[in-house]
């Protein structure tokens, strides 16, 4: 435990001698836990608002890149040379993308497309994958508890939580034979529970999914332990990322908490807890048609020239006659026009006018106007701000034609997202 002592020594003052010393010991172990999780908690602030700034940026560049790429696929005659370069930039942008994904996930602000989901579902979906990723010596476990109730979470980045989990279980037990074991279940969580977890000293308390992967390796030493959540910490010689930094950016975004187990030789443990949800789960819905086209004037509203341009084509592909500003010339070019503006394509972040300002601007022209708001970040954060305005979709950033055509398709087939 950790004290802080006060105290002075009393002397005669007559003969100068030490008579008594006097003084308090207080315990301060509290305090000092509370400064580390308050220096950790603004290291991760820190960091993630400049992960979130630099993901948006290549995201509007990336926007760029595959829209004209897929827009260039349509235009390139069949069995074209040309098909195969594009197909590698296409390739080759969609992981940049993925890599913006995760620098969001550790921003606590990734794409999330959330739903109600059966964990186990994940689980069993991701274990071929997990399967081929780890050594033919480590047997893999499922413990999976029947039933459990739903989750609602996006199921992609709930399987890259068990990947990167159970990956860096394999790591930890390296080229030796050992065991990792995925486990799911109910629990009620109090507060003292909830007290000793990441990121959860202000959850209520309640029934939580968890989802535990434990493994027989080498385990972990307390000093590794405050640093496993560190972007770009690792105890191999080359690091791989933002590895458990995203795991936690993930969590944080659904309002989860994770607690972590381990001791030098004694394997590790790490417990994902998720709020659970109430009522079924829904059923799936018949595909829509995958080929669609729009008719009239639609306008793009986006600070950024590159993106204007390249959404700007893609509309044009699909049909529509297309006009583009950014905010303020949006808001006098969508007042101006002679015919009635179908659309609207609408950034969420641009200076001067905001693109909350701009929808509100062009509600008061138009309340019937038609508006998908497109963005970088995540689809929950920015609906949140629009909620009950009537917004018909989101779109997010960096899209392709074809991610384009269903969203436009979902809206005008009246299965939009109405806010």
């Amino acid at each position: 435990r950790t004290v802080r002592e006060l105290s002075e020594i009393v002397y005669d003052p007559d003969t100068g001698a030490p008579l008594r010393m006097r003084g308090t010991v207080q315990d301060i172990t509290g305090q000092k836990e509370l400064e580390i999780k308050l220096v950790q908690s603004q290291k991760l602030e820190s960091l993630g608002l400049l992960a979130g700034g630099i993901a948006h940026d290549f995201n509007n560049l990336l926007t760029g890149i595959l829209g004209y790429a897929s827009l260039s696929q349509q235009l390139a005659p069949p069995g074209s040379p040309l098909l195969e370069y594009l197909g590698q930039i296409e390739a080759g942008g969609r992981r940049a993308a993925e890599l913006c994904q995760q620098m969001l996930a550790y921003a606590g602000r990734g794409r999330f497309d959330v739903r109600r989901h059966d964990i186990n579902a994940i689980v069993r979906d991701t274990v071929p994958l997990l399967e081929v990723s780890i050594s033919k010596k480590i047997a893999l476990l499922l413990h999976l508890a029947e039933p459990l109730p739903p989750v609602e979470v996006d199921g992609s980045q709930i399987r890259q939580i068990v990947m990167n989990l159970v990956t860096n279980a394999a790591d930890a037990i390296g080229n030796a034979a050992g065991r990792i074991a995925i486990t799911s279940g109910v629990m009620q969580a109090d507060r003292d529970y909830l007290a000793q977890t990441y990121l959860a000293p202000d959850l209520p308390e309640g029934s939580y999914v968890f989802l535990e992967v434990s493994d027989t390796g080498t385990g972990m030493s307390p000093e590794v332990r405050k640093k496993i959540f560190d972007p770009f910490f690792t105890t191999k010689f080359a690091g791989r990322g933002l590895g458990l930094a995203a795991v936690l950016g993930i969590v944080r975004a659904h309002r989860g908490a994770l607690k972590v187990y381990s001791e030098p030789g004694r394997g590790s443990t790490l417990r994902l807890l998720l709020p659970a949800a109430t009522g079924a789960l829904p059923r799936a819905g018949a595909p829509a048609p995958a080929v669609w086209r729009g008719e009239g004037l639609a306008l793009v509203i986006d600070d950024e020239a590159s993106v204007r341009g390249v959404a700007a084509r893609l509309l044009e592909s699909l049909g529509f006659t297309v006009a583009a500003a950014d905010g303020r010339k949006g808001v006098a070019s969508f007042r101006a026009q002679a015919q009635p503006v179908r659309l609207v394509l609408l950034d969420l972040t641009m200076p001067h006018m905001d693109g909350e300002e701009t929808f509100h601007a062009l509600k008061e022209i138009d309340p019937g106007v038609t508006v998908v708001l497109m963005s970088g970040f995540t689809q929950q954060e920015a609906l949140d701000r629009f909620a009950g305005s009537g917004l018909a979709a989101f779109l997010q950033k960096p899209f392709t034609l074809a991610s384009l055509r269903e969203t436009l398709q979902g809206i005008f087939a009246g299965r939009a997202i109405q806010q």
